[in-house]
């Protein structure tokens, strides 16, 4: 069931529960009814690059590595079209490619464009800043932000430069992906993935989108929320809230601008389109605001995708409920051009599912170093290892850096070469102890966190956990079974005993 032709669409931290109805999204509507939408779609590795690992090989990457380049052993699907005479391109302004820790994700596409000015990106050369116009304009929240990472600042200068919505680095990497589109649709054998950062924070959305979502809120630029429990007032909540409102309502029209270009070239019939996140994110609920240092409640880990195919046109606008993740479309774009999916992936192709019903009885997800989760789609379960602080934690690694910097001297003097996994083909890695429990959110802010189960079909929400000892159980030994398949280290299986 081939395909000439596919688009990747990924948003980065799109929460499930604001394209439920509760804001105007005509375009993600829309797509439902020439998609089939995925009901129970899960994360694997978390956070943002992780989770591009893992959609890019098909495998959970969380068990041996954190935040990290493709490794030199990573199979990766953009090499395995490319070697069938596929073209793959990539427009992304996701800021994190170019950093330590991602640079070589972008170099696996034939092709790539980088839009500058989401986040952190420093790419403004302004060596002094008027702080004294930043402290009157931004609220205590940015203030604060600023100063334990003073990175951040380059957020301002960005916000200046991009005051008109067609100067936003979202709306340039659209625009760049539908003239890839335009120039090539005659044309058959690519694979285009458009990549924007939005609606990840900070909330900064044009103003026709932000008007839409009036409140009380009369204070200064406050779009920017701490990874930290909510303590703000109501007022405050509102604005952050309505802020991300708006970013999600432009991300609806950047999208529909894409579903126009598939109408007006006709590209239902012969291209596939894929819509998702890498993650969601927490506004609030669960007194909670963004995600790592809580845990992984069901509005950061289920995920909203949208999947068309020429071949299913009977089935658009239908509903598939089988349990998948996001290590599952790395072998459905495979499938999508023909192209045989390489031994050994987490990952099964979402046509099967589609088809054939069922997918996987369970899904895995977490943050490496932390707490393990599992899914059945009618519970979700958390376990973190009691008395787990001082646990041993080693990375896998040829790529030895973290999001925007190398390993400390201090952990790369601890290092030792292993012989590796099967899934490194026989590649010795560098076994790499971490010693920095605390200085890494993902690990610390959960170091004292309960093991949970809840029931998320009688409880959504989540919001208070069952007591059922007997379901626990199952999932912790589906969970050290699944883990021992997947080529756990030693370690590990240590922490995630009974």
């Amino acid at each position: 069931m081939a395909a000439l032709r596919a688009v990747l669409v990924l948003f980065d931290s799109l929460n499930l529960h604001f394209l439920d109805g509760r804001l105007p999204t005509p375009n993600f509507d829309r797509l439902r009814r020439q998609s089939v939408c995925f009901s129970n779609h899960f994360v694997g590795s978390m956070p943002c690059m992780p989770a591009r690992r893992d959609i890019m090989t098909g495998r959970l990457s969380f068990l041996h590595r954190g935040w990290g380049p493709i490794e030199p052993f990573d199979n990766c699907f953009t090499h395995q079209l490319r070697e069938a005479g596929v073209h793959t391109h990539l427009a992304t302004d996701h800021y994190h490619y170019f950093e330590q820790g991602g640079a070589t994700y972008h170099t696996q596409y034939s092709s790539y464009e980088f839009f500058r000015g989401q986040e952190n990106d420093p790419w403004i050369g302004q060596v002094s800043k008027d702080l004294e116009e930043i402290g009157r304009t931004h609220h205590r929240l940015h203030l604060q932000r600023f100063a334990q990472n003073p990175k951040s600042l380059a957020y301002v200068d960005s916000r200046g430069a991009m005051a008109d919505e067609q100067e936003m680095a979202s709306f340039r990497c659209f625009t760049a992906g539908l003239d890839f589109l335009t120039r090539n649709r005659s044309a058959e054998n690519w694979f285009l993935q458009i990549e924007t950062f939005d609606p990840h924070e900070p909330f900064h959305a044009p103003a026709r989108f932000r008007a839409l979502f009036p409140n009380r809120y009369d204070g200064p630029i406050l779009e920017w929320p701490l990874y930290a429990p909510v303590r703000e007032t109501p007022a405050e909540i509102a604005e952050l809230r309505a802020n991300y409102s708006a970013l999600v309502c432009y991300c609806d029209s950047l999208l529909g601008r894409l579903l126009d270009a598939f109408d007006a070239y006709n590209l239902w019939n012969d291209t596939a389109l894929i819509v998702t996140t890498d993650h969601g994110f927490l506004l609030g609920e669960h007194d909670w605001w963004g995600k790592g240092q809580m845990p992984i409640f069901n509005e950061i880990a289920r995920i909203p995708l949208y999947f068309h195919h020429p071949g299913l046109g009977q089935r658009a606008g239908g509903n598939c409920d089988g349990l998948t993740q996001n290590v599952d479309l790395m072998p459905t774009i495979l499938e999508t051009f023909a192209v045989e999916p390489p031994p050994g992936l987490h990952g099964n192709s979402l046509l099967g599912c589609i088809t054939e019903g069922g997918q996987r009885r369970h899904a895995l997800y977490g943050y490496w170093g932390s707490g393990i989760n599992a899914t059945d789609g009618r519970y979700s379960y958390f376990w973190y290892p009691q008395n787990d602080r001082e646990a041993e934690r080693c990375q896998y690694t040829l790529m030895p850096t973290h999001m925007d910097s190398f390993f400390s001297r201090d952990d790369l003097s601890r290092a030792e070469l292993t012989p590796g996994f099967g899934f490194t083909d026989g590649i010795p890695v560098l076994k790499i102890p971490f010693t920095d429990l605390l200085e890494n959110p993902n690990i610390a802010g959960n170091i004292d966190a309960q093991s949970a189960l809840y029931d998320i079909v009688a409880d959504p929400g989540q919001t208070k956990p069952c007591e059922d000892h007997r379901r626990e159980a199952e999932f912790r030994t589906v969970i050290r079974e699944q883990i021992k398949e997947m080529e756990a280290p030693p370690e590990l299986l240590r922490r995630f005993t009974v």
